[in-house]
């Protein structure tokens, strides 16, 4: 039987927080679904500085490339001491390092979250490793410049590979759901980039023939996502628009602090919370730690996908049932107006694996 090797970067803020309450919950649960796991503990951000010099060591690049897959917990990379802040930021510098091309990001409403649009359930691919993104979308350097002090130059990057890429994971997860890909761009002003972005995306669509295909300005889309975002399913776009769009989403299906999201290439993944650090509240044991069970909760299944690992599937399910028993039993925190802690929290997910009742041991 395999051994899953897993590993876990705390990053800053209320990192450490988040993810030992995912710790617990997830060793409980791969335990129960009969998983064997290792997990890599790895330092990033201001422990990495502190232990290595820097935030994120050539080392544990190394170490994490012996992983199936990780688990990245919130950086604060602006507080970081100034020789450091011309460097990509640790999530930045993973997803370019190991081309981490698919950024995915779901917008679902939660039961006893509040909402502003009750039937959203969409899933938005993020094409992560160029446009606009200058920090990651150049082989070497950055891909913008300064002409002299009043005028900056900003590249934007879009190619083929790229596009294809993305389009097919977009394509395949829409088969798998209600067969609807939405494709984002600005092709009437931005003409080539993101022409290009459009007309690829729908040349990969014509392999797809089964799946319905629109698309939409990325302002016009902001507007639409706001008024009836329930009548989306899968939105495939280029990586700024992603970005901004999926915060969005986030907010439209009940709060940012809960969106989920993997970054993931054909062979590693890396689960990551939408949310930042948020030092104000780092040891206070307060922090929601829902955005990245749910992150957890998609990478065991994109494992499970990739190695066709049923206990992996169904760890993934039991995970998420139980965080949705112990939101449904009032057992929340204060953001969602509740009493309960990090840890308590985590404690009562813990709980409802061990109590479960599903089935999910016997895939030998």
């Amino acid at each position: 039987m395999k051994t899953y090797r897993i590993g876990v970067l705390p990053g800053d803020g209320i990192g450490k927080e988040i993810t030992d309450a995912n710790q617990l919950v997830l060793e409980v649960t791969l335990e129960k679904a009969g998983v064997l796991a290792e997990y890599v503990h790895l330092p990033m951000g201001f422990e990495g500085i502190e232990k290595e010099g820097t935030p994120l060591s050539q080392a544990t690049k190394d170490q994490l490339d012996t992983c199936d897959a990780w688990i990245l917990g919130p950086h604060d990379s602006v507080s970081y001491p100034e020789k450091f802040k011309q460097e990509r930021n640790p999530s930045g510098e993973l997803r370019h390092y190991f081309d981490l091309f698919s950024n995915v990001r779901p917008a679902k409403k939660m039961p006893k979250t509040k909402s502003l649009i009750e039937d959203i359930d969409l899933v938005i691919y993020r094409e992560n490793t160029e446009g606009y993104y200058v920090d990651r979308n150049m082989y070497a350097g950055l891909g913008e410049f300064q002409v002299t002090p009043d005028v900056a130059v900003s590249t934007g990057v879009f190619t083929r590979k790229a596009i294809e890429r993305i389009a097919h994971a977009a394509f395949k997860a829409a088969m798998v759901r209600k067969k609807k890909v939405t494709i984002v761009h600005k092709a009437n002003v931005i003409r080539l980039g993101s022409g290009l972005f459009l007309n690829v995306c729908k040349e990969v669509g014509e392999n797809y023939p089964e799946v319905t295909v629109d698309d939409y300005h990325i302002d016009a889309m902001a507007a639409h996502l706001v008024r009836r975002a329930g009548d989306f399913d899968v939105i495939v776009t280029e990586n700024m628009f992603g970005d901004i769009l999926s915060d969005l989403t986030g907010e439209l299906a009940g709060s940012l602090g809960l969106a989920p999201s993997i970054n993931a290439n054909e062979t590693q993944a890396m689960a990551q919370a939408a949310h930042g650090s948020a030092p104000d509240i780092e040891g206070k044991d307060i922090a929601n730690p829902i955005g990245i069970m749910h992150s957890t909760v998609m990478l065991l299944e994109w494992l499970g996908n990739k190695h066709d690992d049923e206990r992996l599937k169904d760890a993934a399910k039991l995970m998420e049932k139980s965080i949705e028993a112990t939101v449904l039993s009032d057992i929340v925190t204060g953001d969602l107006g509740g009493s309960a802690s990090t840890s308590s929290f985590a404690k009562a997910v813990e709980n409802e694996v061990r109590k479960s009742e599903q089935a999910i041991i016997g895939h030998n």
